[in-house]
């Protein structure tokens, strides 16, 4: 078995120091009234540089698109200022970062939205939890988008990459997975439209395609984009599988061929689906054929799992979720065989530094 997994990579333009990735995880520490990334999440980063790219955590394209509490944003001049920060930092370290742009449309309630109800495809409740000051708590019954909405959140997404890149971001990644706004379009679970977004795929793919248009439109470098997937997410934030789920998806990944995106970040299935119809339990050999780019994988890998699948030619790239969390030095643990840390999910959303930035380095 080789050693690929730690050797330098190319991302088109982007030169990365390894074949590893740190997954975008919520982390709710923009604990201030702008929701901008501060020092200490700047801290977090950087203690994670070795990674070959960073993903930064879900970052609200605008004040509409939020679900969580104490996430960061990437549309206002203070969040802009604030991510700066965090990716000087990165830099300093060699490290490479991309900010997940994120609209977790109907997973949300109405107390982040200024009593607003949550926009989605349809009017129809995730019976599902968003995290507000009070803990956990059901998601608020959303309203429909309009043509208008549609367009106006499009447009976000591609403001929202110029920001990052003026943030100093090395580039984006539109999280269309897990059951927020893009998954909410593509699955007939939460898409029971019937103008042009809504019906048969090419209506429920359409409002990712043209949002990547837009943002190209907008003058965003396609190249520096990507786009995360999670096919078989079954029981998660709403979501279900059924005959036509994986079929939509491989109908997506085969058009995405048609952009100059960086990479396509699949999951492979947060839970067991092996019981499910229709589900897919194998993602990266179901849809590494039909994706002609690079192909990131997530979900469920050790080291000897990732190097295996770069081996076999399944993915390019393997992004770590929890490992990273508590092993900011999760690569150099890895590649030397030194065990790693055990992570506190008490710790996992709450504000301050403890189960943030101080967990140690490998003696």
């Amino acid at each position: 078995m080789s050693d690929s997994l730690f050797e330098p990579f190319s991302l088109g333009k982007i030169e990365l120091q390894n074949r590893v990735a740190m997954a975008p995880m919520t982390r709710s520490r923009a604990d201030n009234p702008e929701r901008a990334a501060t020092p200490l999440i700047g801290t977090y980063y950087e203690q994670r540089a070795s990674a070959g790219l960073l993903i930064s955590e879900g970052t609200q394209v605008s004040t509409e698109a939020v679900g969580y509490i104490n996430t960061p944003g990437i549309h206002s001049e203070a969040q802009i200022q604030g991510w700066r920060h965090v990716t000087a930092r990165v830099h300093a370290k060699n490290g490479k970062i991309f900010a997940q742009l994120w609209h977790v449309g109907r997973i949300s309630h109405t107390e982040h939205l200024g009593g607003k109800e949550p926009l989605a495809p349809s009017a129809i409740n995730a019976n599902a939890k968003s995290f507000i000051s009070e803990g956990f708590v059901d998601t608020s019954t959303p309203r429909a988008m309009t043509t208008e909405d549609i367009k106006r959140t499009q447009q976000d997404f591609a403001q929202a990459a110029l920001n990052a890149f003026e943030a100093g971001f090395d580039g984006v990644e539109i999280h269309a997975a897990n059951g927020y706004l893009f998954h909410q379009f593509f699955t007939r679970c939460s898409n029971q439209r019937t103008d042009e977004y809504g019906g048969s795929r090419e209506n429920r793919m359409r409002f990712l395609f043209e949002t990547l248009d837009v943002m190209k439109e907008q003058g965003v470098d396609l190249t520096r984009v990507g786009v995360r997937l999670n096919p078989s997410a079954h029981n998660f934030n709403g979501t279900s599988v059924d005959e036509d789920t994986i079929p939509t998806f491989e109908a997506i990944v085969t058009r995405l061929n048609d952009y100059p995106l960086a990479y396509l970040h699949l999951c492979e299935p947060f839970n067991d689906v092996s019981e499910v119809p229709h589900a897919e339990t194998q993602i990266a050999r179901r849809f590494r054929p039909l994706y002609k780019g690079v192909l990131m994988i997530n979900c469920g890998f050790d080291a000897e799992k990732a190097q295996q699948f770069i081996d076999e030619g399944l993915a390019d790239m393997v992004a770590f979720g929890k490992p990273f969390i508590s092993n900011p030095d999760l690569v150099e643990r890895m590649k030397h065989n030194k065990p790693l840390a055990k992570w506190d999910t008490s710790t996992f959303y709450t504000t301050g530094p403890k189960g943030f930035i101080d967990y140690p380095k490998a003696p």
